[in-house]
């Protein structure tokens, strides 16, 4: 597959891979496995990998895409992106149980939307189309909300006359590019209001920034270990295109024979947030025993870890 005629260098990046909120709603629906007598489902991806999501319907985990397809009285869980009210009323209605796995980050942006919204201020919210996030987010105030997807939206953007306008954004945006957009929507409305702290998820931008890590060590090529339906996978990909390196996202070790490795002398290495560390270590192997020289770099240090919810701290059922 590699030519052995020159030094080849793979240089990985920590941090790299499972965020805490993936850590969280992975850990959950294990412990659901443990918990529950009968069928668990999960609605939509736990998390948008399909490693994860394979390994967990091969243990026995029913994965759905609405809640229509779950027994009334089931076992429910909600993934990590979050749904919004309609469907949490849905899910009384049908007597569910409901463990939730949303994110705290992105409970934390349905709780900016709703509060917002219900002092009478219109939702700008910067995130991708049909995203299970954004989906998630829009349902917190479906009548008083905007989904803005690029700087050009903001030229079309219709707000009601005489209201307050606040922002928020999906979690796992590119950092650059949603500062842009933010950019031209303070030059729209300079009375724009938004969090804090921004909500782009901490994991999302240590990725970004080990990316441009790599990117100042002068790599030919970057090799993004995510799945295609994951957000903060593509990102990654895209902050090395807009660099001028050509970058490539790979769900595992047999998407390799695919891209033309040999051509390259220094090749970047990291995972999106949702992806598992042991697809990366088989492209480490895999590297390796073509002859590739593998260095790491360790940017920073991530220490944060998210509570489980209470409904899973129980004793197994016997």
């Amino acid at each position: 597959m590699i030519s052995n005629s020159s030094p080849k260098i793979l240089m990985l990046v920590s941090p790299r891979g499972f965020c805490a909120g993936v850590d969280r709603a992975i850990a959950i629906v294990d412990r659901m496995l443990e918990l529950v007598d009968g069928p668990l489902y999960v609605r939509k991806e736990i998390v948008h990998n399909k490693a994860v999501v394979d390994d967990f319907a091969s243990r026995g985990v029913v994965f759905v895409d609405e809640l229509v397809e779950v027994p009334v009285g089931g076992t429910v869980v909600f993934s990590a992106h979050g749904v919004s009210p309609e469907v949490r009323n849905e899910a009384i209605a049908r007597s569910l149980r409901v463990v939730d796995a949303t994110c705290p980050l992105v409970t934390k942006v349905h709780r900016q939307v709703s509060n917002n919204a219900a002092l009478g201020k219109h939702i700008v919210l910067i995130g991708h189309d049909g995203h299970d996030e954004v989906e998630g987010t829009m349902g917190e105030a479906p009548d008083n909300i905007t989904l803005v997807t690029s700087e050009a939206d903001v030229s079309t953007l219709r707000i009601p006359e005489g209201r307050d306008v606040f922002y928020v954004t999906q979690t796992t945006l590119s950092i650059d590019e949603t500062q842009g957009i933010v950019a031209e929507l303070k030059q729209r409305i300079p009375s724009l209001e938004g969090p804090a702290k921004s909500d782009i998820c901490y994991a999302t931008q240590n990725r970004q920034e080990g990316v441009k890590f790599l990117l100042d060590q002068g790599i030919d090529h970057l090799l993004v270990v995510g799945s295609s339906n994951s957000s903060n996978s593509r990102r990654l990909c895209e902050v090395a295109e807009r660099a001028g390196v050509s970058a490539s996202l790979v769900s595992g070790v047999e998407d390799l024979q695919e891209i033309k490795l040999c051509q390259k002398a220094t090749v970047g290495l990291t995972a999106g947030a949702s992806a598992p560390e042991h697809l990366v270590q088989d492209i480490i192997e895999q590297l390796r025993s073509d002859h590739w020289e593998i260095v790491e770099h360790v940017v920073m240090e991530e220490d944060i870890k998210f509570e489980l919810p209470p409904e899973v701290r129980g004793s197994p059922s016997a």
